[in-house]
């Protein structure tokens, strides 16, 4: 084995682990927390986690076992079953990246209105275009047998037909697939959440008049407090620009070398370098371990629903724990009885 197979390898192993342990993190903390599963953005982020999980335990593995044997994994009916939750999932996961940014934009730019706006039945109608969308391309693909095991990115997803007519005719449907899924969702990240920095700085700064404000104000502040004041304008004001940075960057940075090389791969006659398409199915993979961190466990409310969790496998774990619980609400009791009988017996004038 080459020194990049065994890269390639490695690194296809490390996304499987994060992706499968993430994602499954993020679906306890939906069940266990009540709170998200009210929230409209919790429908996105579970059918996005559903996509990955699925994305994780079905392509990734074939592909990391086409890296290590260089050969066909399975059968060809088998491998176009993968192919094609392969396109499923990966259409379905962008639209629903875009829907999470859609919302956030109401979120921010009409918050008092957000709740009419953006309703359980608006998320869940958003869910079924996002179905219906990605298994119309993934049908087409099954159906033309657009579907099967492709040499260059070690995986059972989309590969040409054979015949002159039926390149032409999958060229076009590449270019149609991509732009109706990476560019379109390209186009909405960006609209969006460039909308939603642009009120996140507006907000910065009249938080920031009003600090300067006090500031003056505040004659004898001492200077310490005053330069934290302003190292906190400066954090708030990067802090935002961080946030919708990442959303943007994993997007681009994660599925554009993969589409690029796609539609280069339509027009170009000579082949490409093996190690460089494993590549680039694995930067798109790595989104699927990217994503229950970007959108779900940085969060605040997933962290404490996760350190919810943690105490109380801890609590669970200790034998001893109920017992001292106990004993100690018992001399805390005893205590207050004490305390009571003291009070009652002090003589009074």
């Amino acid at each position: 084995m080459h020194t990049a197979e065994l890269a390639l390898s490695l690194l296809l192993v490390v996304i499987i682990v994060v992706s499968l342990l993430s994602n499954v993190l993020v679906l306890i903390c939906f069940l266990y927390n009540a709170e998200i599963r009210k929230q409209v953005p919790g429908l996105f982020i579970l059918n996005l986690t559903f996509c990955n999980l699925l994305l994780s335990a079905s392509s990734m593995p074939l592909t990391l076992f086409g890296v290590l044997s260089n050969a066909h994994p399975g059968g060809q009916i088998f491998c176009q079953v993968v192919g094609f939750l392969d396109t499923f999932l990966t259409t379905n996961s962008m639209l629903s990246m875009a829907a999470l940014s859609i919302d956030r934009w109401v979120a921010v730019v009409f918050p008092l209105s957000y709740h009419s706006r953006i309703r359980h039945r608006d998320a869940v109608i958003a869910l079924a275009y996002t179905w219906m969308h990605s298994l119309s391309f993934s049908v087409v693909a099954a159906c033309l047998s657009w579907v099967g095991y492709h040499q260059l990115y070690a995986s059972c997803t989309l590969c040409n037909g054979r015949a002159v007519n039926a390149k032409t005719q999958f060229a076009i449907y590449t270019m149609v697939l991509h732009s109706l899924t990476f560019l379109l969702v390209s186009v909405v990240l960006c609209v969006t959440y460039l909308k939603v920095l642009k009120v996140a700085r507006f907000h910065c700064k009249r938080i920031d008049v009003i600090t300067m404000q006090t500031l003056v104000l505040l004659v004898d502040i001492h200077p310490s407090v005053r330069q934290r004041c302003l190292e906190e304008q400066k954090r708030r004001r990067q802090r935002a620009t961080r946030k919708i940075s990442t959303f943007i960057g994993t997007f681009v940075v994660c599925f554009t070398p993969y589409v690029i090389t796609r539609i280069v791969e339509l027009f170009v006659t000579e082949p490409f370098n093996p190690y460089w398409g494993v590549l680039c199915k694995s930067l798109a993979y790595s989104k699927a371990a990217c994503d229950p961190f970007v959108y779900s466990l940085l969060r605040h409310q997933y962290r404490k629903t996760c350190s919810d969790i943690i105490s109380r496998l801890l609590k669970r774990s200790s034998p001893n724990g109920s017992g001292h619980q106990q004993e100690n609400g018992k001399i805390g009791r005893a205590k207050e009885i004490v305390k009571d009988e003291e009070v009652e017996a002090r003589p009074t004038n």
